[in-house]
């Protein structure tokens, strides 16, 4: 999955945060620090002041909390939000900072708007999966937007995991054909799921999902839990592709999935699985004929590998790559008879937009 994802040591206390509601049915209640009240002198002469912990310790809203507070069409919607009516120009946002550390990857991703502030920290270590660990790890520090003050901190994981759909499901929303019923995901994981959901919360019409995956019984999981859902679903090759309405390219694949030549016309294809430039899920052949739509033009140089070798062999001339902010606000024309596809690398603003709509979920009253 994408790569954009263990807390440093404690620094000084920081400033009380707002009181916190109780949180959501469900949801994990922030863990309550404690200390030991010591009387003044207490203490032996020459021993260790003792540590200063905050009474009022940062929520912390983990994987099940953010699930409950921000539904699937929840997220793409505070996505379009932020583009439409926020005010947010993804072209002017700070490049992610990408350190290399023993053993896989530190990536910091911070972002801001007059009202909030924060910034994801995340691991990435491609060995961890081998351990029975998360190859993705991290978190997100929510602050005020104004003063700085600490607001939250959030499952980093979880949040991409929903961050990085809602961010495909905005886009699949303008770009895929009213009556979609079938679509295609390759990929078992965390993210092929939650494009499952997104492409599910945008277009209700969606029946059926063709899974294809290196193993048969992640696949034959991924299959049953579809059709737990309510969809129909079956294991499928790359060549399934033809039958697709919507194809999700959720993996860690460097070379394209399939063979372009085999979609429909009117099919709109989702790649979301790296940012490196010599990485890429889709051929330049499909680049070069579809309606191209990415999160920002930097970014898809900087780092979408389907681009920037489409545009290395000349057949994509950059001047026909649109944002995902215009096509939010109406402002591409998506031609019948081309295929649709949209080039996800992740940005620190999709996590800033989802990690608001989640906190301010939390603190809104109960009725």
């Amino acid at each position: 999955m994408i790569p954009d994802h263990d807390a440093p040591a404690p620094l000084d206390p920081a400033p009380q945060a707002p009181a916190p509601r109780a949180p959501a049915p469900g949801a994990a209640s922030p863990r309550a620090a404690t200390r030991d009240a010591s009387p003044p002198g207490a203490a032996a002469i020459g021993a260790l002041t003792a540590p200063q912990v905050s009474d009022h310790p940062l929520p912390h809203l983990d994987a099940a909390a953010l699930a409950l507070l921000v539904p699937p069409g929840a997220a793409v919607d505070a996505v379009e939000d932020a583009l439409v009516r926020g005010g947010l120009d993804p072209e002017a946002e700070p490049a992610r900072s990408v350190v290399g550390v023993t053993g896989g990857q530190l990536l910091l991703m911070p972002s801001s708007t007059s009202s909030y502030a924060g910034v994801k920290v995340v691991t990435a270590t491609p060995d961890n999966p081998a351990r029975g660990l998360p190859r993705i790890q991290g978190l997100y520090f929510l602050l005020d937007g104004d003063t700085h003050q600490p607001l939250a901190l959030l499952d980093g994981a979880a949040l991409t995991s929903l961050r990085t759909p809602a961010v495909s499901g905005a886009a699949i929303r303008r770009l895929a054909v009213p009556d979609a019923g079938r679509l295609l995901v390759f990929g078992t994981g965390p993210q092929a799921w939650g494009h499952v959901e997104a492409v599910r919360a945008v277009r209700p019409a969606l029946a059926h999902v063709d899974v294809v995956g290196r193993d048969r019984e992640r696949v034959a999981a991924f299959v049953d839990r579809c059709r737990g859902a309510g969809l129909t679903a079956a294991a499928a090759t790359p060549e399934d592709v033809a039958h697709a309405d919507v194809v999700c390219c959720c993996t860690t694949a460097r070379e394209p999935l399939f063979d372009s030549a085999l979609l429909a016309p009117h099919a709109t294809v989702a790649a979301v699985g790296s940012h490196e430039p010599d990485a890429r899920e889709v051929d330049e052949r499909l680049v070069g004929r579809a309606t191209v739509v990415a999160e920002s033009r930097s970014v898809a140089m900087r780092e979408c590998g389907d681009i920037v070798q489409a545009v290395t062999t000349a057949r994509f001339d950059l001047g026909r790559l649109r944002t995902l902010r215009e096509l939010a606000r109406g402002e591409v024309t998506v031609e019948a008879g081309r295929p649709r596809l949209f080039k996800s690398a992740g940005m620190a603003w999709e996590d800033l937009a989802v990690a608001v709509a989640a906190y301010e979920s939390w603190r809104a009253p109960v009725d």
